[in-house]
């Protein structure tokens, strides 16, 4: 498995190469770069009257290509930004002026908040849901259960934000939650206890919308594999000789039904992460990841932009080594580099 391993990491290498050649090289053919759009808003703080003489535009046009590293061909900004990227030094955001590796740091919290407890959230309601589901396969509570979790899924996560902003939030009918933030104002000032109900209390809503959309994939990949392990004949065997469902099912199922969800645990803890919502963001006043995705490509933030593809790239080639490695660890039958006996 050492080899196996050593091979992978090789194989990231041109991987996370291809990813950011191709960004790099769409960037360079997309119009309205940062030179330009630094100008266009140098216009229009003036009111969109004042036009400036062509010598004047070129000197200023010279002057931002220097400055943003522009001056340079291609071929060289792309090299530098590979060294620097081995070094894991993202760059300095255009925009914000401030070092990419801080500006991602700023923003997690929110994308750490949302990711935790919706990763919790949907596996300690979802599996349990998924097991009682197959054990009760075709009753009434099976099928209550599959239309609840499949509606839910069904509705986006901003229609259902825009929803308990309007029922809850002081929309139309009550105030029962805050529409801002993770915390209040002044919850710096409040004591232990009272700062955890806070952020519980603004996390309630946000929270919701990232949550159901999730219970439905975890709920019923759960039922269907408990249900697949069910047929089996290890398990017709084991119900033969006269031993319990919760027998069977503590003893002889449940390991062998959870390797797809284990193998997928460390994919789904990154991907609550890094898979932030713009749209739930916005709604909820939530300056994280997602936000920052979308406002640097809109602005042409170049450094954020192949910056975050990198790390998340980088972030998605490991977590998904190690969901393999974990198929060996929950299933021995599975060994790499050779057939198992």
């Amino acid at each position: 498995m050492f080899v196996y391993i050593l091979k992978r990491i090789a194989l990231m290498v041109p991987t996370l190469l291809g990813a950011l050649t191709i960004t790099f090289v769409v960037i360079q053919f997309v119009p309205g770069g940062p030179v330009e759009q630094v100008l266009a808003e140098a216009r229009i703080g003036r009111g969109g009257v004042y036009k400036a003489r062509g010598d004047t535009d070129a000197k200023q046009i010279e002057e931002l290509k220097k400055l943003y590293g522009f001056d340079k061909p291609a071929h060289i900004r792309y090299v530098e930004m590979l060294g620097n990227f081995a070094r894991f030094d993202l760059g300095r955001s255009f925009s914000h002026d401030k070092p990419v590796w801080q500006l991602i740091k700023e923003k997690l919290p929110v994308s750490i908040s949302l990711g935790v407890w919706t990763f919790l959230l949907t596996y300690l309601i979802s599996v349990p849901l998924g097991i009682a589901k197959a054990v009760r396969e075709g009753s009434r509570f099976d099928t209550a259960t599959t239309l609840a979790v499949l509606t839910g899924f069904a509705i986006p996560g901003f229609v259902l934000g825009v929803f308990l902003i309007v029922l809850f939030a002081g929309g139309t009918f009550f105030e029962l939650f805050p529409l801002r933030g993770l915390t209040s104002d002044h919850w710096a000032e409040l004591g232990w206890g009272a700062r955890i109900r806070d952020y519980f209390w603004h996390l309630t809503l946000p929270l919701t919308c990232y949550v159901i959309e999730s219970f439905a994939i975890v709920t019923l990949l759960t039922k269907n594999t408990f249900i697949e392990e069910m047929r089996k004949q290890y398990v017709l065997v084991a119900r033969a000789k006269g031993l319990s469902q919760q027998r069977v099912l503590g003893k002889h199922m449940f390991r062998n039904a959870l390797i797809p969800l284990v193998t997928g645990l460390p994919a789904a803890f990154i991907g609550a992460f890094f898979a932030g919502s713009l749209l739930i963001e916005t709604l909820f006043s939530l300056d994280g990841l997602g936000l920052l995705s979308y406002e640097s490509i809109i602005r042409r933030d170049y450094p954020v932009v192949l910056g975050s593809l990198y790390l998340f790239t980088l972030i998605g080639l490991v977590v998904k080594l190690i969901s393999d490695v974990l198929y060996v660890v929950v299933d021995p039958r599975v060994q790499f580099g050779r057939v198992a006996k």
